[in-house]
């Protein structure tokens, strides 16, 4: 108990996102009926979730977050980072070294939502 089980993306165009997550991460989204938004549920080889029709305007860039930001385990933090850019997400903070632990890295993906990757390596430095 009381551990992440599930997470939402909120997103102004879900169909643009929905190919943007597919591109990078492989992720399968499947639009849910009867609801009062568009929705998608996500399967990923880890924790599940959602992605759904923003209910209000996107925030302002270069303010941070109000919310939770997700991070994602990858085996190859440069080939992945590669992908976002190529799907017109956006670097937000650079690649950086938690030293002895891992390479951290946060980006933008197109309607301006805040991800991290973690690439863990005791080696980073």
């Amino acid at each position: 108990m009381n551990q992440l089980c599930y997470f939402e993306i909120q997103s102004s165009d879900p169909k643009r996102e929905v190919a943007f997550y597919s591109a990078v991460f492989g992720w399968t989204f499947t639009p849910v009926e009867g609801l009062p938004i568009q929705y998608f549920r996500i399967e990923t080889q880890g924790i599940h979730g959602g992605l759904l029709e923003r209910p209000a305007q996107i925030p302002p860039t270069h303010c941070g977050t109000n919310a939770f930001t997700c991070s994602f385990e990858v085996e190859n933090f440069d080939q992945i980072s590669e992908k976002i850019l190529a799907q017109s997400g956006q670097i937000a903070m650079e690649k950086f070294a938690i030293p002895g632990q891992c390479w951290q890295g946060y980006f933008l993906d197109p309607d301006h939502n805040t991800f991290g990757l973690v690439q863990v390596d005791p080696n980073a430095q």
